[in-house]
């Protein structure tokens, strides 16, 4: 298990301001120096990526370890991945559906017409992504800060990292936890202890009641994070090109602005990328 820098709030079942403060705090790390990343966007096919013609697995028939499937049932590898991949896609889907719905909130929004209800929900909001407002109100650095933050993220990187860090749905902390991106939190009782966990440090692995759960504090994580603002940059950058933001080609730039997930730093983004271009058949299918 990596042990990671990214730290995720308390609680993801509501949106309050109790909840904003706790995980500015939590999240407030030194952030190393960035991999610098090629400008042009471009994406390069392997030849000796995985291939072929991918079974699918009936979910419903596996046995489940809480809100996981035994994917260790499964002994055929590619079905395996399958299985695991197909367990996520919706959770990420819904992800991406309630942040493409806070955004097109967001760009509703006229600077100096704002009413009571709208202005109500971007407090929400403001919590929510850690960004408070100036004042108590909607400006246009608040904004456009705001949409930097709350965009979507492709399937493919997030289904990569659940499947680097939870060992593809079969690790402790996912089985026990429900936690498949290795998300740290502070407080005593939070999570589980890691076995590896150095002198003096005080984190836990985070316990979620549903992998839902995991998914939506792994979103907010990646999305408000001040460790991640360079992968924001690179999205935002992205999208400016009107690059589909949803593409594989985006998930695999999209590694470069993850050097603090891990202590691993490089080599982590390294084997994403890998893996990513060893799973193509899987985003295709």
């Amino acid at each position: 298990m990596v042990a990671h820098r990214c730290l995720m709030p308390n609680s993801l079942k509501s949106i309050s301001l109790r909840v904003a403060a706790t995980c500015i705090a939590a999240t407030f790390i030194s952030i190393g120096p960035y991999l610098h990343y090629e400008q042009q966007f471009k994406y390069v096919e392997n030849p000796d990526v995985l291939s072929g013609t991918i079974k699918h697995v009936d979910l419903s028939h596996l046995p489940h370890i809480g809100d996981i499937p035994d994917f260790n049932a499964i002994k055929d590898t590619k079905e395996k991945k399958a299985a695991f991949f197909d367990f996520l896609r919706p959770k990420i889907a819904l992800g991406n559906q309630r942040i493409r719905h806070e955004r097109a909130f967001l760009t509703s929004l006229k600077v100096g017409q704002i009413t009571q209800e709208q202005e109500e929900y971007a407090q929400r909001l403001a919590a929510l992504y850690s960004l408070p407002l100036s004042d108590n109100k909607v400006d246009h650095a608040w904004l456009g800060e705001m949409l930097v933050r709350v965009n979507v993220l492709p399937e493919a990187l997030v289904l990569t990292q659940a499947a680097n860090e939870s060992a593809w749905g079969t690790s402790r902390f996912a089985t026990q936890a429900n936690n498949l991106f290795g998300q740290w939190c502070y407080k005593k009782g939070c999570g589980i202890v890691p076995a590896q966990r150095g002198a003096g440090k005080a984190h836990e692995v985070e316990k979620f009641d549903s992998v839902q759960q995991s998914v939506h504090g792994y979103f907010m994580n990646v999305n408000r994070n001040p460790a991640y603002a360079e992968l924001r940059e690179i999205r935002a950058s992205l999208a400016e090109k009107n690059k589909d933001l949803l593409s594989v080609a985006t998930a695999s730039e999209l590694t470069h602005g993850l050097l603090a997930y891990s202590e691993r730093g490089i080599a982590y983004v390294h084997d994403l990328r890998a893996m990513i271009r060893h799973n193509n058949a899987y985003w295709t299918q």
